[in-house]
């Protein structure tokens, strides 16, 4: 009785993950598209690309932790 929305925390959890994941691998890939351009990068854009770099990281490896498929069709 007590446990019948876990199913469905679940799902919703997991959909909020991917998001997450999407968005920060975008922000990642942006940061390290701005580091490539620059002829010399200062240390903030240095920071900032590796800062977004281990949360999308930690965010799959997450994701790989809890078994999450993105379902295709």
């Amino acid at each position: 009785m007590f446990f019948r929305k876990k199913g469905w925390l679940r799902k919703k959890y997991d959909h909020k993950l991917l998001e997450q994941l999407e968005h920060n691998k975008n922000s990642w890939l942006n940061q390290k598209a701005l580091l490539e351009k620059s002829l010399d990068p200062s240390d903030d854009i240095i920071i900032h690309a590796k800062i977004a770099e281990a949360k999308y990281f930690y965010l799959f490896k997450e994701a790989k932790k809890r078994k999450i498929r993105i379902k295709t069709f």
